[in-house]
């Protein structure tokens, strides 16, 4: 989206407290030093508040439709921005309608016409004991379900991360292999660990990641129990700091030039030197499609599978029921792209499947109250294969559900043959399967 290498971005830093109305004036007097100076610009974790307790940081959280987001995307739209919010608390509303008993700790990027253009979740939990207080934030925090992939923006391409995460780096090695120019750790660091790690492990990261780092800060004293150490922070590819706050309201203006990423990356192309034949870099992606169901059917080589009983998805495979069981919980695994032989899957296809794999098994297993698991592919059209599409047939198993057992296999390839005499399913009747086990999977 960003059609210049150059941009100028904006470094916030503020001090919240338990008074959401004065946090937004901060984040407005904030906005009103950046405009006509910037057209993105960076807020820190805790951006919306800071709670004095358990109970009352519950309390004040709302979902990401509430009026304090909402507050935001208005800021955007005004002042024609994009900007970072890098850790509010996200309220969870349950299927009832209830809150749920655990908030989530979300970093959200606005555009400037006020779509949220990226969500990501806090995946690391800072449950830590420092010298100025023991935090244990899994007390109140649900953590994340998998990684947030780079959002393109104005000014490149960004990699969400939140505070804690900065200690991870297996996270923003896998961000910049997919294309992230930008990683970003909006933070709420303690004064302790902030004088002794900061500064080193936003350079760190930096140099590492050959990209920009921009970490937006809190700082001073928001109740009497806890202190930020403030200090926000931009480096660029080479680990240079461009820019640091000191401890007040403060906002700094960073020119992000994208070439110089391509100058490092062409005198020292380190990710070009991975050892992707000795280690790989996999992650899980946070499952979208509790938040949007594709309208669009999955193409199972020549037949549309209907979007509504597909029940998991990740970067490189998908999960849906069967029209026809050979047992009761028999679904279907297969490779997102259109591949006919398992000799054609990437690695990363390849163990993404298993993974996949082994995942729904154990969850049909305990829901069906299954001793064991028939786990087959079907690899090219002698081996039983009807449909050229890798995928993988997982089957629970009962003792006794045939009465020879590997009579399995024989009923496995009567079941989509075409000479079958058994009615396909009820598209409902597989339909509200698969929300079952999305609910189980999402449990």
């Amino acid at each position: 989206m960003s059609t210049s290498t150059k941009n100028v971005i904006g470094l916030c830093q503020m001090r919240t407290t338990n008074d959401k109305k004065i946090n937004r004036e901060q984040v407005a007097e904030l906005v009103s030093r950046a405009k006509g100076k910037t057209n993105f610009l960076f807020f820190p974790e805790c951006c919306d508040y800071v709670g004095t307790n358990v109970e009352e940081t519950k309390r004040l959280s709302e979902p990401l439709t509430g009026e304090t987001v909402q507050f935001y995307k208005d800021l955007c739209v005004k002042n024609q921005m994009w900007m970072s919010f890098g850790g509010v608390h996200e309220c969870i509303i349950n299927e009832d309608g209830e809150r749920n008993e655990k908030i989530c700790n979300t970093h959200i990027i606005i555009n400037s016409e006020g779509e949220l253009a990226g969500v990501y979740r806090k995946l690391h939990l800072f449950d830590v004991d420092t010298p100025e207080f023991k935090f244990r934030e899994s007390k109140i925090v649900k953590p994340g379900e998998g990684a947030t992939k780079p959002v393109t923006t104005s000014i490149g391409s960004i990699g969400m991360q939140i505070c804690y995460d900065i200690r991870f780096p297996e996270t923003p090695i896998w961000l910049k292999s997919h294309g992230a120019q930008i990683i970003t750790y909006p933070s709420a660091f303690s004064v302790s660990t902030g004088k002794a790690h900061w500064d080193i492990l936003n350079r760190s990261r930096a140099i590492e990641n050959q990209c920009f780092v921009i970490s937006a800060a809190q700082f001073g004293k928001h109740n009497e129990k806890r202190s930020s150490y403030g200090h926000a922070i931009a480096v660029s590819p080479w680990g240079d700091v461009l820019a640091e706050c000191s401890e007040e309201l403060e906002v700094q203006f960073v020119e992000i030039d994208l070439e110089k990423i391509s100058k490092v990356e062409r005198n020292m192309p380190c990710f070009k030197h991975r050892r992707y034949d000795i280690y790989s870099m996999e992650m899980k992606t946070a499952n979208q499609l509790e938040s949007k169901e594709s309208e669009q059917a999955f193409m199972f080589e020549k037949y549309p599978i209907n979007c509504q009983t597909i029940f998991y998805e990740t970067e490189h495979s998908v999960a849906f029921t069967n029209i026809r069981c050979v047992v009761p919980g028999h679904v279907l695994v297969a490779t997102k792209r259109s591949i006919a032989r398992v000799e054609e899957m990437t690695h990363d296809e390849t163990k993404d499947l298993f993974v996949v794999a082994c995942k729904i098994a154990k969850v049909l297993d305990d829901y069906y109250e299954a001793k064991s698991t028939t786990i087959t592919v079907q690899d090219g059209e002698y081996a039983g294969q009807t449909v050229k599409h890798v995928h993988c047939h997982i089957m629970p198993r009962k003792p006794g559900d045939f009465e020879h057992n590997d009579e399995i296999y024989v009923k496995l390839n009567e079941h989509d043959s075409k000479n079958v005499k058994e009615e396909k399913r009820p598209m409902q009747v597989m339909i509200d399967e698969a929300k079952i086990y999305k609910k189980l999977l999402s449990s």
